[in-house]
């Protein structure tokens, strides 16, 4: 008796756990399906405000959402639809091969991802010579901002990987580091593991409640760089055990600003702007959920965080795939604000981005 119950004990978990992942993944094609079908030519530039070619960092970021979506839901159609995208660019990045600008290069995230599926020059060379350039300059301090380090870091990391040239990520580190400890003084706060956005929130800058400003999705964008990052080196290599330390500092600063909704607000210490915000928390459940995937995070502590962050983010997504409190884009806790769930931001496709890579490796947490 005691066996036949410990049996069906099993399989009822088991059961439970396939119920889970079936209702992430199927949350996660609804929301791709909205904005694929919203957007069905991706050749076609934004419009708010001005023209803008869809290679910009807002697309981008989408893609490094698909790409994650992919990995647990291998359909044709996605990578047809990239590769549509980054044909019509020419795998080259946003104003060509002489940018310095991190925006300009988080494309090509993607376009290197597609060169590892599957090869072709085409997807590889105008990457690369825009890095040679870059290196080239001998300077090393153009992340003044840290959403920088999301869009251009992940790149230099994937470029060593594909060419085993220790320059691309000697160069990432350089300029990660001047980021981290030179840039306004050092944007890290080792203290309590968050960053300030730029120069501009540096002490003495302080909210109205007096408190320091760390923005979330500003935080947010580190802490994927960091799991980005690391995916491309090996465990044994000095820099991965560099940003492995500063993945765990970052945990354990995030995980304390959580609010018992499971979401993480716009202003992560102060009550300026309080309230449900979906791309940084799904930046942090992207996060947290590769750090207990690694075996880096303590499961008993952070799974807890990882499921209140999915049933936020579930409440997010409409019936039709629309994604509610997406803050829309800036640099601080106040842009794009009133948030709410039915304010529509002036861009959609990052915040999409954000929540297939909160989304995808979640599922893979609960594969496990």
């Amino acid at each position: 008796m005691k066996k036949i119950t410990a049996t069906a004990l099993i399989m009822l978990m088991s059961l439970g756990t396939a119920c889970a992942q079936q209702n992430i993944l199927e949350t996660a094609q609804k929301v791709n399906n909205y904005f694929i079908k919203k957007y069905a030519d991706p050749t076609v530039p934004t419009f708010v405000k001005k023209e803008r070619a869809s290679s910009l960092w807002t697309r981008a970021v989408y893609y490094e959402g698909l790409m994650s979506l992919y990995a647990i839901d291998k359909q044709q159609r996605y990578l047809d639809y990239t590769d549509t995208w980054a044909n019509f660019h020419k795998w080259t990045p946003r104003n060509g091969t002489t940018t310095t600008d991190a925006d300009d290069q988080c494309c090509a995230q993607t376009y290197l991802d597609r060169y590892k599926m599957e090869g072709g020059n085409e997807k590889l060379d105008k990457v690369k010579e825009n890095l040679d350039k870059q290196i080239s300059s001998g300077k090393a301090d153009y992340w003044t901002w840290i959403d920088a380090i999301q869009m251009s870091m992940p790149v230099y990391a994937r470029m060593y990987n594909i060419t085993k040239d220790r320059k691309y990520i000697d160069y990432a580190m350089n300029a990660y580091n001047w980021s981290r400890n030179t840039c306004g003084g050092g944007l890290f706060n080792t203290k309590n593991g968050l960053w300030w956005r730029d120069k501009d929130f540096v002490p003495p800058y302080k909210e109205n409640d007096g408190k320091d400003c760390y923005w979330s999705r500003g935080n947010g964008w580190v802490y994927a760089a960091l799991v980005r990052v690391m995916n491309e080196l090996s465990p044994k290599d000095k820099y991965y055990k560099e940003l492995k330390n500063d993945f765990i500092k970052m945990s354990a600063g995030i995980i304390s600003c959580q609010h018992k909704d499971g979401f993480w607000y716009p202003s992560l210490v102060s009550t300026n702007y309080a309230g449900k915000e979906m791309t940084g928390t799904a930046l942090f459940l992207y996060g947290m959920s590769w750090g207990i995937n690694k075996g880096y995070l303590n499961k008993k502590v952070y799974l807890p965080a990882c499921k209140k962050a999915w049933k936020a983010l579930e409440e997010c997504a409409h019936e039709n795939g629309f994604l509610g409190w997406n803050q829309g884009t800036g640099k601080d806790p106040s842009a794009g604000q009133p948030v709410t769930y039915t304010s529509v931001p002036d861009f959609e496709d990052y915040g999409t981005g954000c929540f297939l890579l909160g989304a995808s490796e979640y599922y893979k947490l609960n594969n496990k």
